[in-house]
């Protein structure tokens, strides 16, 4: 001890006698500077190497854009992407000149209300044609619209936050929830809540984790390992909840999560293992059993997002499909479901839900406020009022398909889907994305470039998805591509034959016009462009004097 006490005390001696001129001014500074130096430093080796990579371009490219945005053209690509919006958005509505910016002077009478409304209506698309992917999942069963309406008018001005006073609604809410926990073989034990949307079933579950995760294992530096195709709403959920979100890699081949991959992102922080059952991107059904398995004997939760998947899924082996993956509430180490009914359920929009294997589980995505003098204030979701008359809706649509109505609906949609795959795959130049088992066929071309066909189709008048990290497309089917012995579903693929007979024979040639975007948008290094184009889409879309505001840019422009 004395030894090192001596050492200390030269090196001191040595410091000060080096340093004795230097001003305390600058002492400080330098004192200052290096512990703001080590800080940042230790905030790098926190966030590992690829975040440091991440967040050491995106600030160079904020900066880049901040001060040289107007000489590199960035400044000019933003307002032409806002010109390209407005024109999309005012030649759709040209129909209807008048613009409602305030309140009328005086009252409208409410027959010519509903004129109004049945003229904004009419620009609207028309989903019956069946050239579109996903949207609209009932395919216009008759008079499936006016039931659904009639079941929703009789609870239009319900709120479920007032259960004591809407308990009809409560029971319906309780009775769906049951209903689906059933459907993914729950016990009795296991519970849920009804949410506007996928979204809000997905936020509200990484909330809970999140809770779960510090209250029982003191973590404060969340992490998040889901699988690069999982749904954007998981991202989402790290932005607005302080997460870190890890992607484990896609294989490329079977279009699941690299298993591999994705267990070397697990660390201490993680407190949630995402799979999808299926993906949004290619109706790819992941690993559940294996991601549960590691779930479980790590002790960390394990969602499941079945929002897209869930109604085809649970009813997929009784129409006699094998779908090969058991996903839902039999395996254990999942600990919660997402599920939309306003998909494959035909519920009206705004409907979905999040379900847990425990309600200790469940407790975790809540919200009470004790100590608010205008009461006490709790709530289950995100919302605090919600439209019970959507709970009534849903409620209604799953009453009348019943398990009789939802087996069928699944016979007829997931058999489109394999014609589609089958003909897909039989196509010169063009390759399924893995092996689709449910309603979402992804596919590609190794051939020619892939959104070539995607403008082609466009021209014929479908809106199919164009996907990205690798170029790809994908159709998700509903009872639209299946009515009238698949009359939709054979249309588009001799529409797909068509363009890849003429793409094979000019391979090289790139897309062209608007199918070109997604292409392109794919080389640019600095990605938070194109959220900077999507926040303008945003703009343009809420922009009530549309019209007079493209004039105005277009003016500039010139």
């Amino acid at each position: 001890m004395s030894q090192a006490l001596q050492f200390i005390n030269k090196q001191v001696g040595e410091f000060d006698e080096k340093y004795a001129k230097t001003s305390p001014a600058k002492m400080v500074a330098a004192s200052v500077s290096a512990a703001y130096i080590a800080s940042q430093l230790f905030v790098l080796y926190q966030m590992g190497a690829t975040d440091v990579v991440d967040s050491t371009k995106s600030t160079f490219f904020f900066y880049l854009r901040k001060y040289f945005g107007h000489l590199l053209g960035y400044t000019k690509g933003i307002n032409d992407a806002k010109i390209g919006f407005l024109k999309e958005f005012t030649e759709k509505q040209e129909s209807i000149e008048e613009v409602q910016e305030e309140l009328p002077e005086n009252s409208i009478p409410k027959a010519e209300v509903l004129a109004l409304c049945k003229k904004h209506a009419e620009i609207n698309m028309d989903y019956s044609k069946g050239q579109y992917s996903g949207s609209v999942y009932h395919g216009g069963m008759e008079g499936y619209t006016e039931f659904i309406n009639e079941a929703m008018a009789m609870h239009q001005w319900s709120n479920p936050l007032h259960a004591g006073q809407f308990c009809g609604v409560r029971k319906m809410e309780t009775e769906v929830l049951s209903m689906v926990v059933k459907m993914f073989n729950g016990t009795d034990e296991c519970c849920g809540a009804m949410t506007s949307g996928g979204t809000e079933s997905i936020l509200l579950s990484m909330k809970a984790y999140r809770e779960l995760a510090r209250i029982e294992k003191g973590i404060t530096k969340p992490e998040l390992v889901v699988c690069a195709t999982a749904h954007a709403a998981f991202d989402k959920s790290a932005h607005y909840f302080g997460l870190k979100i890890r992607h484990a890699r896609m294989d490329p081949v079977s279009g699941k999560v690299d298993m591999k991959h994705m267990r070397s992102l697990i660390t201490s922080n993680t407190i949630c293992l995402v799979g999808s059952a299926y993906g949004f991107p290619h109706g790819i059904i992941d690993p559940i059993q294996e991601i549960a398995a590691i779930g479980k004997a790590k002790n960390i939760p394990v969602h499941v997002d079945a929002c897209l998947g869930g109604f085809i899924l649970a009813f997929a082996e009784k129409a006699g499909f094998d779908v090969e993956e058991v996903f839902d509430f039999r395996v254990p180490g999942v600990t919660s479901i997402s599920c939309d009914t306003h998909k494959y359920g035909f519920a009206p929009k705004g409907s979905s839900t999040i379900l847990y294997r425990t309600p200790e589980l469940r407790k975790h995505q809540m919200h009470s406020q004790p100590n608010w003098p205008g009461g006490i204030y709790a709530s289950p979701t995100i919302s605090g009022s919600r439209v019970g008359n959507v709970v009534a809706g849903t409620w209604a649509a799953m009453m009348s398909h019943g398990l009789e109505g939802y087996v069928q609906s699944t016979k007829e949609i997931v058999g489109a889907a394999r014609f589609i795959a089958k003909e897909i795959e039989a196509t010169p130049g063009m390759r399924l994305m893995g092996r689709p088992l449910g309603s979402v066929i992804g596919f590609a071309s190794d051939d020619f470039d892939i959104y070539r066909l995607a403008g082609h189709l466009a021209e014929k008048g479908w809106e199919l998805n164009s996907l990205q990290f690798p170029p790809s497309m994908h159709i998700c089917c509903t009872r639209l591509h299946a009515i009238n012995d698949m009359e939709n579903s054979k249309r588009l693929i001799a529409d797909i034959r068509e363009g890849c007979a003429e793409f094979m024979k000019t391979k090289d040639k790139p897309a062209t016009g608007s199918a070109a975007l997604y292409g392109t948008t794919q080389e640019i290094p600095d990605r938070s462009i194109i959220g900077d184009v999507a926040t303008t889409y945003f703009d343009a879309y809420y922009d009530v004097r549309g019209k007079d505001t493209l004039r105005k840019m277009q003016e500039e422009a010139a």
